[in-house]
């Protein structure tokens, strides 16, 4: 049922494929016995890429929605949601604590944005933060996923495995799609705010090795992982939700410790990347990396060969909003390379944000090529990661919860 979308979109290609080949082969062969045989090669049929083709039937409104993605307020579907989604085309969401009340309410919510957008060019991204420990989005009823440092402390790869796979396929299970999670940041200021026991180590191999393996885990769920927060948000002293961090580092500091387990992510298959607020000064002394071109293209798409979907982390946070109006940044955000913008909270400011982004690409400001490169990725990940418009059956939270202390079982043990 959940590729049902896809399937279907596949079989139109191939059909009008097949129709246009054969369209080409008739026509009279008289008169032309005494020619000699040509020696030019045909012109090869380029195969159909359904991707592109669904990108290119999309309007710049359509485009546009699928570059942002959105908080909701309240617990159930209300209409400045049902208007993103059916008016907006936007082409995802967040979820916060106050979202979600209890296992029934979540699913109802989540499902019912989904069947929602039933008209929609494209299934939604549905997500949250799930990392466990003190950041966790799921309802109380669910039993409590493990920090990630405990998770790192345990130095058996198996086991983060096993916890990724029990984090998907929690979410999975209600109808989410995306996890921003694992954290890859390398927790090496034991005075850092914002991260602590969110990082799987204070080293850089620890980090990679448990880190990736939680990812995969979450994968293998069906379920789309954001690895987080590029380029690196262990070393700070200032938590960006309310003021904008600086990291110092040089180049060589940064590749050997910061990058490293974002580099290792990529290698393994990372699905999308989070950018987070910073100003790492060695790279751009100017702009924080969620708005860089420096930070985004020179470095995350260049040097190490980021092609996936890149997601600004929330731009309601007071590192963007101490740096410049969040319309302009999100304009500029996109311009840096960031195929998604993050607006977590406040309908009015993600209002502002699709009005000035629409504004952009109609004015040219951002260039039509910009946005369906961007699109493309969306859609691409998308596909890959068979996201349906169909509901799903209601989860049943004994069975579910029974799963999820049998995969923490080492935690349990101590």
């Amino acid at each position: 049922m959940k590729s049902s979308f896809w399937n279907i979109m596949l079989g139109s290609t191939l059909v009008f494929g097949t129709l246009a080949l054969s369209g080409c082969t008739g026509g009279s062969q008289q008169g032309n016995t005494a020619s000699p045989p040509s020696t030019v090669a045909p012109i090869p049929t380029p195969a159909p890429d359904p991707i592109r083709e669904l990108v290119d039937s999309m309007t710049m409104e359509e485009k546009i929605g699928q570059m942002v993605l959105f908080g909701v307020d309240g617990t159930g579907l209300n209409d400045t949601t049902r208007k993103h989604i059916v008016n907006d085309h936007v082409g995802g969401f967040i979820f916060f604590g106050p979202n979600i009340k209890d296992s029934h309410q979540a699913w109802s919510l989540f499902n019912s944005m989904q069947k929602e957008n039933v008209n929609g060019k494209l299934p939604l991204f549905l997500s949250v933060d799930q990392e466990g420990g003190r950041v966790s989005r799921m309802p109380k009823d669910i039993p409590a996923f493990p920090t990630s440092q405990s998770v790192g402390k345990t130095q058996d790869p198996a086991y983060a495995y096993k916890v990724g796979s029990a984090l998907g396929h929690t979410l999975g299970a209600f109808g989410l799609n995306v996890d921003f999670a694992p954290v890859l940041d390398v927790n090496s200021n034991p005075n850092n705010p914002v991260i602590g026991d969110r990082s799987f180590g204070a080293t850089a191999e620890t980090v990679s090795t448990m880190g990736i393996q939680e990812m995969k885990g979450i994968q293998s769920s069906g379920i789309i992982s954001v690895v987080k927060h590029f380029p690196g948000h262990g070393d700070t002293s200032v938590d960006s939700h309310k003021d904008l961090p600086v990291v110092q580092h040089d180049l060589d500091r940064l590749r050997t410790v910061e990058f490293a387990p974002f580099a290792e992510a990529i290698r393994q298959g990372a699905d999308a990347v989070m950018v987070a607020h910073l100003l790492v000064t060695k790279l751009d002394p100017q702009l924080p990396a969620s708005l860089s071109p420096v930070v985004i293209q020179k470095y995350l798409r260049g040097e190490l060969g980021f092609q996936g979907v890149v997601i600004t982390d929330d731009m309601t946070m007071e590192a963007i909003g101490k740096t410049m109006p969040i319309d302009k940044a999100a304009v500029q955000a996109i311009k840096a390379g960031a195929d998604i913008v993050l607006v977590g909270h406040e309908p009015e400011k993600e209002q502002a944000v699709l009005n000035a982004l629409l504004q952009a690409a109609r004015e040219g400001t951002i260039t039509k090529e910009t946005i369906d490169a961007s699109v493309y990725r969306i859609a691409k990940l998308k596909r890959k990661a068979k996201l349906s418009m169909e509901g799903i059956a209601e989860p049943n939270i004994a069975r579910l919860s029974s799963d999820i202390k049998s995969a923490l079982s080492r935690e349990t043990k101590k």
